[in-house]
C-alpha cells in the first residue's frame, strides 16, 4: 500500500537505510510487525523520522520497548512525531486498562496484570522474539519494583488469582513480566508494577512442542480465550479494570490499526515517544474495540 499505514511483516536484511527509505516512501504511518524488535524497531523508527510520518509497532520484548524509549524521545519529540512501541495486547492493553482503572487517580502504589489465557500457542515470531529477550537478559527474569525495571535470578511463584467471573480463581505464576513494566511506568507514577500469567499458558509457551495458533471462525481467529484482570492500588483503595476476548494476536491487530487511525486524523495529546494512554483517551479507545474486546471497569 502506498498512502495510509504500511504495515511490514517481514524483517530486512541488512539494515539498507535506502531500502526502508523506498518502502516508506509515499506511507502515512508505518506499523512495524516484523520481530525480533531488538533487531527491527530502531531501523525502522529512524527511517519514519526520515520520512516524518509515525511508527507504530507490537513489540512484546520488554528491552526492545525499554529501547524505544531510552533512545527515541528527544529525537521524535524534536521532530513532533509520534511513536508508540508496544501498542498489542502485551503493553498497549495493559496499560489502557490501567489508566481506565485508576479513574481520577493521579498516582498509586502498585498495579497489579493479570493474564488469564485459556492455553498459549505461540506463533515463530513469538519464539523468535523470546529467546531475543531471553539471551539479552542471560536468562534471568525481569520485574518492575521501586520504580525500576531489574533483572533476578529468583524463581516464579505459583499464586492463585481470583479473576472476574465466570473464570474465577486461577493458578498463575507471579513476576511474568511483560511489556506493561515498559509501557505503564512511562507515564504513571507508580513504582511497581506485578504481572501474573496463567500457569496453563505459561506451561504452553514453555513447551517446545506446543503447536502454532490456528484459525477456528471465520475472522480467522483461534480457539484460545482470555481475561486479563487490572488491579491498581493506592494505601488501602483499589480499583479494577479487565478486558475478555477470543485470540490475543486477533487482538493486537485491531489495537494498531485503531491506533494509527487516531494518530492519522488527529486524535492524539502527545507527540515523541510515548505509550497507548499517553497518545489516547484510555476508556474512548477502549470502547472503539467493542467488536473485539468486552471491557468492565469497576465503579
Amino acid at each position: 500500500m502506498r498512502r495510509g499505514a504500511l504495515a511490514l511483516q517481514q524483517p530486512g536484511r541488512g539494515h539498507d537505510p535506502a531500502a526502508l527509505d523506498r518502502a516508506l516512501s509515499g506511507a502515512d504511518a508505518v506499523i512495524n510487525c516484523a520481530g525480533p524488535f531488538a533487531t527491527t524497531a530502531a531501523p525502522l523508527i529512524e527511517a519514519a523520522l526520515r520520512a516524518g510520518i509515525p511508527y507504530v509497532d507490537v513489540a512484546a520484548e520488554i528491552e526492545a520497548n525499554h529501547d524505544t524509549f531510552t533512545h527515541f524521545a528527544d529525537r521524535a519529540r524534536s521532530a513532533g512525531t509520534v511513536i508508540v512501541p508496544a501498542m498489542a495486547f502485551y503493553g498497549g492493553l495493559g496499560d489502557l486498562l490501567a489508566t481506565a482503572a485508576m479513574g481520577d487517580w493521579k498516582n498509586a502504589d502498585e498495579v497489579h496484570v493479570a493474564y488469564g489465557l485459556s492455553s498459549w500457542h505461540p506463533t515463530a515470531g513469538t519464539r523468535a522474539a523470546g529467546q531475543v529477550s531471553h539471551d539479552r537478559r542471560a536468562g534471568r527474569r525481569a520485574r518492575y519494583r521501586d520504580g525500576a525495571l531489574a533483572y533476578h535470578d529468583a524463581a516464579s511463584l505459583t499464586l492463585t488469582w481470583a479473576f472476574p467471573e465466570p473464570m474465577g480463581e486461577r493458578s498463575v505464576l507471579g513476576d511474568f513480566t511483560m511489556a506493561d513494566a515498559v509501557t505503564i511506568p512511562s507515564h504513571l507514577p507508580i513504582p511497581d508494577v506485578h504481572v501474573y500469567m496463567a500457569t496453563e499458558a505459561a506451561n504452553d509457551l514453555a513447551s517446545a512442542a506446543t503447536p502454532a495458533p490456528e484459525p477456528t471462525d471465520g475472522r480467522g481467529r483461534s480457539a484460545q480465550t482470555f481475561l486479563v484482570d487490572v488491579r491498581v492500588r493506592r494505601g488501602s483503595g483499589e480499583r479494577r479494570a479487565s478486558a475478555s476476548g477470543r485470540d490475543i494476536y486477533a487482538t493486537t491487530a485491531p489495537l494498531a490499526v485503531e491506533a494509527v487511525h487516531r494518530i492519522l486524523t488527529g486524535r492524539t495529546r502527545a507527540t515523541g515517544v510515548a505509550s497507548a494512554r499517553a497518545v489516547f483517551d484510555a476508556r474512548d479507545f477502549l470502547e472503539a474495540l467493542s467488536d473485539h474486546l468486552s471491557v468492565e471497569v469497576a465503579p
